[in-house]
C-alpha cells in the first residue's frame, strides 16, 4: 500500500500521554493501599485534591459536579481516572469529569461510560459539554447519575 501525506499518524498528543501516565500512577497508588475502607477514603481525597488543583472555572464546576454526583448516587465511589475525577460502581467507571484546561478544550465535559444505564432507544448521549453548572444543570446531572446506576 502506498503511503500518502494525508494518512500520516502523529501519535498521541502531549495531553493524552500525560493522562496515560496519570492513569498508570493511579493504578500503582491504588495497589499499595491497605483495606477497602482506606482505599475508598484515599481515592476520595485524591479526587478532591485533583479538583482543588484545577483552574477556577473548571474547579468550580468540578466541585459542583462532585457534590451532585455524591448526593444523588451514593453507590458511586469517587476515584481518579486518567488524572480526572471519576465515579465508579464495583470498580468500573460509570461517569467522569474532564476539565477544559487539561485537554485545552473549549468546554469541560461530563462523560458516561458504557457501564451507565442511559440507554434510550437506539441512540443516546454519553457526554455533555459544561460551561457552567447552574441549578438546572445540577438537576439534569442528578437525574442522569440516578438513571446511570438504576
Amino acid at each position: 500500500m502506498r503511503s500518502t501525506e494525508s494518512s500520516t499518524h502523529e501519535g498521541f498528543t502531549a495531553e493524552e500521554r500525560a493522562a496515560m501516565k496519570d492513569h498508570a500512577q493511579e493504578l500503582k497508588t491504588a495497589a499499595r493501599r491497605g483495606s477497602r475502607a482506606d482505599k475508598a477514603a484515599e481515592a476520595e481525597r485524591d479526587v478532591l485534591a485533583k479538583i482543588a488543583e484545577m483552574q477556577d472555572s473548571d474547579r468550580i464546576m468540578a466541585e459542583r459536579v462532585h457534590a451532585v454526583i455524591t448526593a444523588n448516587a451514593p453507590a458511586l465511589a469517587p476515584k481518579l481516572w486518567y488524572g480526572m475525577p471519576a465515579y465508579a460502581l464495583d470498580g468500573k467507571v460509570v461517569c467522569f469529569f474532564q476539565s477544559a484546561e487539561k485537554f485545552k478544550a473549549r468546554y469541560a465535559t461530563l462523560g458516561f461510560s458504557d457501564q451507565a444505564k442511559l440507554d434510550e432507544g437506539t441512540m443516546w448521549a454519553a457526554g455533555f459539554a459544561l460551561t457552567e453548572v447552574t441549578a438546572e444543570v445540577e438537576a439534569r446531572i442528578g437525574a442522569l447519575v440516578r438513571q446511570a446506576v438504576s
